[in-house]
């Protein structure tokens, strides 16, 4: 039996409450986590599995769909917690996730912070660090565009660049979920682009929406935003028709 849990974890950020989505695959074999919040989001994780019954002593896998620091800043205390566990990343985002290479956000920051009025400065500075404070990880395996792992039922890699350029979603075809991470959120009911104004290729990520068109969609599932609820091919031809239509 396969089965497909969504995490919803709620907190506090910036003063404001904030809700992501990780998800729990979980078979006879694998407990499969993608994704795994912030920094010192492990008592979170571990009290959003106990909801579904699961201890995250079971967890095999972790699969990181992108190295932003919402999605990887636990995955070095999961190691150290759960030493056994085998971490997963896209091949292009693997070094970011590994601390090989400085991560694409600090990068941006750093890039647009010339030009930030000097009453801004002392908060970018102080988000800089933060960034830098990320503990990175070893990743234990690879994985490329329309690779297919046969854990829980089958997982099929989607490379969806443009909010990264290593970004991936993940299509789970025996129960046609798919988990899109951050390829699109949703909104007031609607699937948006997560972030615009950070988005590193907005059309490469416009492109990455027209992709998930290709695969039978049941259930969307957004890191931010959760369960979709609707005609998910509908809303993602809706989502294209938009910026198109912004475009022109």
């Amino acid at each position: 039996m396969n089965r497909v849990h969504m995490l919803e974890i709620e907190f506090e950020y910036n003063g404001q409450k904030q809700i992501i989505t990780p998800v729990l695959l979980q078979d006879e074999v694998d407990t499969i986590l993608i994704d795994c919040g912030y920094p010192d989001f492990l008592p979170l994780l571990e009290k959003a599995a106990r909801r579904h019954g699961i201890s995250l002593q079971s967890l095999t896998k972790v699969i990181v769909t992108h190295h932003d620091m919402d999605h990887i800043g636990s995955l070095a205390a999961l190691k150290r917690a759960y030493p056994h566990i085998e971490i997963i990343a896209y091949e292009l985002d693997a070094p970011y996730v590994e601390g090989a290479k400085t991560s694409l956000r600090i990068e941006q920051a750093k890039s647009t912070f010339n030009d930030l009025p000097d009453e801004a400065k002392p908060q970018a500075e102080q988000f800089i660090r933060f960034l830098q404070s990320i503990e990175p990880a070893s990743v234990d395996r690879s994985v490329h565009h329309q690779e297919r792992l046969p854990w829980c039922g089958g997982i099929e890699i989607i490379h969806t660049p443009g909010h990264m350029p290593g970004h991936i979603s993940l299509y789970l075809p025996t129960s046609k979920t798919l988990i899109s991470a951050d390829a699109v959120v949703i909104e007031q009911g609607r699937l948006e682009i997560a972030n615009p104004q950070y988005t590193m290729d907005l059309e490469e990520a416009i492109r990455s929406v027209q992709r998930l068109l290709d695969y039978d969609i049941e259930q969307l599932i957004c890191y931010h935003g959760g369960l979709f609820i609707g005609n998910v091919k509908q809303a993602l031809q809706h989502l294209i028709s938009a910026y198109k239509s912004d475009v022109k």
